[in-house]
């Protein structure tokens, strides 16, 4: 159980390892650059010193072999010509002349680690000697596949062995055992092996190795260092760009890079800087004609109230005498007093606006019921949509719906809303709904009329702007109600939003927080959906209601 628990939290802290590195291998371009070029460097490194190696190795050991060989030959046949130059006959004078020419070969040999003298399996010699070597481990060396070779073969065979290390057990060093036959008088044939020791070769090599290994460490470590520096020299400044960029885009439109030197990073930056410093210039030429824009608008607006207060009372002396006019004359007062009307409209519409656009608009929240603001909002619509042959189908939850907010702008965005149902419904019922979640309170206003696209859904909110250029107002709006309702709602820190299909109506849903200010999220936290399930069907008002379109249906008499 221990162990499985201790396997399970190592699982779990390389995989977190894992996370948190490979986040760091996304974010780091430098990291990239470095451990790529580390990692083929040492890859290439690795190649390099295994065939730099290997071929040094077979070098050595060629010469070597050569070497050995030659020398193994020579005393072969030194050894040869003494044993045919003795004179002994006896047992015991061939044993001593087979010892003493062993001794001498070893004596006389630089380089040699021993030398081994063998009775063939082929001698024939009536005298029989027992095998000697200069060093009694040596004889393990001698396989029967060498053995076998040399009685086979006239010329001499060698094969390489793994000879033991004096003093220290288990340790083995490289070497060669050559072998050939040679004829001893009285005693026939017999195998002359040579043991040669490739200890110093070993030992160049491994110093070789060594050195390849400590020049290639070197050499990652200056290609790291390298490349760390050549990705810093590249990389910084753009990083200095990107925090340059971010703060562009955050405001601060002073700011600017480091230019140093004259190379193409430094082009970069001076064109940078260059793209900057326009863009601040433009900005800055865009806020004062804006600024120009706006004083123009709340100048005209103004100086346009007191040529307009002046015509308001001449055409209301006019339409209070109509009666005495001609009819045409009658008709022309009427249309007056409609278009000023609408004109004193627009005006107050244009002032609101361009204090919003100058910021100077301040709220004043007050912890209100939204259910009391929607229903002073059908009160004063129910004439407007009765006339329009529309039912307002309100449903309003038992419970108060309280949040901080300015009931004068709000109400003025839900009456602007209810209006634009009523005159885009074509006469069918116009759906209002409150609803109340944790965070935010709502409002939806849902008509079935024409409908709109999802396009025309996208610019619903624009200044002037229209679905149709076409379609005449016929209540009296001046363009700006959706974008004054707009900024009232972001005013509060909420969402309007609009939803429409032709054919099928259009919803509008209003989205407050309940602490004014504070940062909510509609598509979530919104208590009400802005498309609606419901159908035109489901909520069109019976044709033989008796009540009018804007009454609310009587209880049958069980109910009462």
């Amino acid at each position: 159980m221990a162990f499985g628990r201790r396997v399970r939290a190592r699982g779990r802290y390389l995989r977190r390892r894992a996370r948190l590195w490979g986040y760091a291998w996304r974010r780091s371009l430098r990291l990239r650059v470095v451990s790529t070029t580390v990692v083929i460097g040492i890859g290439s490194l690795l190649l390099l010193g295994t065939l730099l190696s290997t071929q040094v190795r077979d070098g050595i050991f060629d010469d070597r072999a050569e070497q050995v060989l030659a020398d193994a030959a020579s005393r072969t046949q030194s050894a040869q010509d003494r044993f045919d130059s003795a004179t002994a006959n006896s047992t015991q004078a061939v044993q001593q002349l087979a010892n003493d020419t062993v001794r001498s070969l070893q004596e006389t040999a630089v380089g040699t680690a021993g030398v081994v003298l063998l009775r063939s399996q082929d001698a024939t010699g009536p005298i029989e000697i027992l095998p000697f070597a200069t060093d009694p481990r040596l004889r393990a060396l001698i396989t029967p596949l060498l053995s076998q070779a040399v009685r086979e073969q006239d010329r001499q065979q060698w094969q390489s062995v793994a000879m033991p290390v004096p003093g220290e057990a288990g340790v083995t060093a490289p070497g060669i055992a050559v072998g050939s036959r040679v004829l001893i008088p009285g005693a026939g044939e017999h195998e002359l092996y040579f043991i040669y020791s490739l200890a110093a070769e070993q030992d160049t090599l491994w110093l070789l190795q060594r050195a390849l290994a400590v020049g290639g460490l070197a050499l990652v470590a200056m290609l790291v260092l390298m490349t760390w520096y050549i990705t810093r020299q590249v990389l910084d400044p753009v990083q200095q760009a990107a925090k340059v960029a971010a703060t562009l885009s955050a405001g601060g439109l002073d700011v600017r890079m480091r230019v140093v030197g004259r190379d193409e990073l430094a082009l970069l930056a001076r064109s940078f800087n260059d793209m900057a410093q326009n863009l601040q210039d433009q900005i800055e030429r865009l806020a004062e004609l804006s600024r120009m824009q706006q004083r123009f608008v709340s100048d005209v607006s103004h100086e346009l109230r007191t040529p307009l207060t002046t015509i308001r009372m001449a055409s209301e002396l006019l339409y209070e005498s109509r009666e005495q006019l001609p009819a045409a004359q009658r008709r022309s007062v009427e249309l007056l007093a409609t278009q000023l009307d609408r004109f004193e409209a627009l005006l107050a519409d244009l002032l609101e606006i361009s204090r919003f656009d100058a910021g100077a608009v301040e709220l004043e929240a007050e912890q209100s019921d939204l259910r009391g603001v929607v229903d002073r909002v059908v009160g004063l619509t129910e004439a407007i949509a009765a006339d329009r042959g529309s039912w307002l189908d309100v449903d309003l939850p038992a419970a108060g719906v309280a949040a901080e907010l300015d009931s004068r702008r709000i109400e003025r965005v839900v009456r602007n809303l209810v209006v634009n149902a009523i005159e885009h419904g074509e006469g069918h019922p116009i759906e209002i709904r409150v609803g109340a979640g944790p965070r935010a309170v709502a409002v939806s206003v849902r008509d079935h009329g024409v409908g709109m696209t999802a396009r025309q859904a996208e610019h619903v909110f624009d200044r002037f702007w229209r679905a149709d250029p076409a379609r005449q107002r016929t209540l009296g709006g001046t363009g700006l109600g959706l974008a004054i309702a707009l900024e009232d709602v972001r005013l509060h820190g909420g969402a309007l939003e609009a939803w429409g299909s032709p054919g099928e109506g259009a919803c509008f849903r209003l989205t407050l927080p309940r602490r004014a200010g504070m940062t909510i999220d509609p598509a979530s936290e919104s208590p009400l959906p802005l498309r609606p399930d419901r159908t035109a069907a489901e909520t069109e008002r019976p044709a033989t209601d008796p009540s009018g379109p804007a009454a609310v249906p009587e209880l049958d008499q069980e109910e009462q």
